[in-house]
Order: C-alpha cells, then structure tokens, then sequence
C-alpha cells in the first residue's frame, strides 16, 4: 500500500485530480462551506481563548489546497484581521504538491497570506495551533490480517502467511480477526505532540469507532468502488494509478493520541458536527447577500456534505485537543 500510493511513481506523488473529473469525490470538493464552517470554529476557538490571535493554522494533507484556501476565504468574509495575525501551514511530503499548493495560493491570495510548507510534522515548532486534516487517516498503510496471520504481496496476489506480533496485539486488541490494521498511527500522534505544546485536532474521516468484522479495502477508478478482494480485480492493472483506501477504526486513532499525551474530545457525525459549527448560519448569511439562484445552488451542495444518504453519516468528525 505504501508502494502503491507513496513511492515515487505512486497515486499521490504527483497531481490528480478530485471531483467529478477525478477517481472520487472529497467533502471539500463538494463545497467551500466545508472550510468556510472550520473557519467559523477556528473564530470561536479565539473568542473562547483557546487560540491566540498569532496561532499556527495548520492543514496536513492538503492535495490541492483548496480546504485551506476555503478557511481563509471565509475568515476573510467573517474576521478578516485575523489573516494578518495567524501563521498558515501546510504539511505536505510530495514536491510537486507543494508546487501546485503555493501557485494556487499566489493566484488566489497574492501576498495577502504568509504560507509555510513543511514535509512532516517533525519540521513544525509552535506554541498554538489549530491542525486540520480531511480523510488522512484512510490513507496510511496498513497490514491485511486474517486468522492469525498477515497478508504478504508476491506478483500482486495476496498470500498471508506471516507472522507479526505487533499486528496479531492489535487485531485482538479491536477484536478483529480478519481486515485491516493500520500503520502509523502512534508516530503521527507522538510528532503532532511534540510539534506544539497547545492545540486542537479535527479530522474526518470515513469508518466507525469500533473496528468492522470484516475487510473494507477498496479500489477508487473514476467514481467506481472494487473490493480488494474481489475476483475479478486487475491489481497489477491498478497499481499506482487508482487510489486505495479502507475504513478508519477511530478506536486505534483514539488510543494512539491519548498515548501520545493528547485529550480526545469527541467523535460524531459530519452533519452533527458541521451543523454544531454552525454552517446553516453560513447558509442563512449567504441567503441575505445573494439572489435566490446561487443560494440554492450552495444550498444543494452543502445538503450532500450533511444529508444522511450523501455524506453526512458515512463519514465522522474526530477531534482532539492539547492543553
């Protein structure tokens, strides 16, 4: 998987492209009212007092660009003062991604907004942060385990037949005996912690708390969904140039923060939790500005963000938070 995604010739090296001219749709290429409604939290996280007014703003994973980008149109609209005081960040390990990134800021923003591109979390030292991530944790590796033993790869066919401790602790741990077991997790919670002394964490992402009893893995090529394990599949056809990916169990992601010395604070839908952060109050200062065409347009693209046949219950919000 790793190969598959990270190596030099894999899915996420180089530019792709996501929405309808892609191999699958995101929240953020949905609608801009997904980062618009994060900005809306980042200001009450000020006017709480947890965020300092020089806080790091921080996106890891970015792709694109265009979730950040959308938090800071929206703290444009709603505080801009705060796009002079705040630090944006994106943590972004491919080069040719962070080229994009900063060209699509230079076109959107000009000089208006000092941006920082780090290759890992490691780079970053703060003191306050807010961090952001959207479907991050789908995209580690991990290993495939069935009955005991985990799953090895020879010329694109699945053999399992190993023995690895580290693996069979885990799946007993979420009571799996078969599906995927993710890699990572633990030092991406340790580096996020020793990167800032206080911050929040929020991160959605598809899958539940507790683990599925079964595999999830799966292949994403222009909108269409193969199970890993499907017989019919072209592994060697799809390697590298489809995305892959497998539900998140929050449980583990949980576990790997309050063990790296971090408060978890909540898992809920992406409809509760956008609805919380306020994005029909969004929706309902749109309505003011705008003619009744582009309202409705926004409207329609922001129900399939919270309906619950679209992606409001399938994916989750998890959030963390450093004191």
């Amino acid at each position: 998987m790793s190969e598959w995604l990270y190596s030099d010739d894999g899915y996420y090296a180089t530019y792709k492209e996501i929405g309808k001219g892609g191999d699958f749709y995101t929240a953020v290429s949905t609608s801009k009212f997904f980062g618009g409604t994060i900005a809306k939290h980042i200001i009450s996280l000020v006017d709480e007092g947890f965020l300092a007014k020089d806080a790091t703003i921080c996106e890891i994973g970015a792709h694109h660009g265009y979730f950040l980008a959308d938090v800071i149109e929206f703290l444009y609209t709603l505080r801009p003062e705060l796009l002079e005081s705040f630090d944006f960040v994106i943590i972004e390990r491919f080069e040719a991604l962070r080229e994009f990134q900063k060209n699509y800021f230079a076109e959107s923003f000009g000089n208006a907004i000092k941006l920082t591109h780090y290759k890992s979390l490691s780079e970053l030292k703060c003191k306050n942060a807010f961090f952001i991530a959207n479907e991050i944790f789908d995209a580690f590796s991990c290993e495939l385990y069935y009955k005991g033993k985990s799953a090895r790869v020879e010329r694109h066919e699945v053999v399992f037949d190993v023995n690895d401790d580290w693996v069979e602790q885990k799946a007993k741990k979420y009571h799996k005996d078969r599906g995927e077991i993710a890699l990572g997790y633990e030092e991406f919670a340790k580096e996020m912690a020793l990167a800032c002394e206080k911050f929040e964490f929020m991160s959605f992402d598809y899958g539940e708390m507790q683990a599925r009893p079964d595999f999830s893995i799966r292949v994403y090529t222009k909108h269409e969904v193969t199970p890993f394990f499907d017989e019919k599949i072209k592994r060697d056809e799809l390697f590298a140039r489809s995305d892959i990916t497998y539900d998140v169990t929050f449980e583990h992601v949980k576990d790997a923060y309050e063990e790296a010395g971090v408060e978890f604070i909540e898992l809920s839908t992406q409809m509760a939790a956008l609805v919380k952060m306020g994005i029909l109050e969004l929706l309902e200062i749109l309505k003011a500005k705008v003619d009744e065409k582009i309202y409705k347009q926004e409207l329609e693209k922001v129900k399939i963000l919270i309906m619950p046949n679209f992606l409001g219950e399938r994916f989750k919000m998890i959030r963390f938070r450093k004191s």
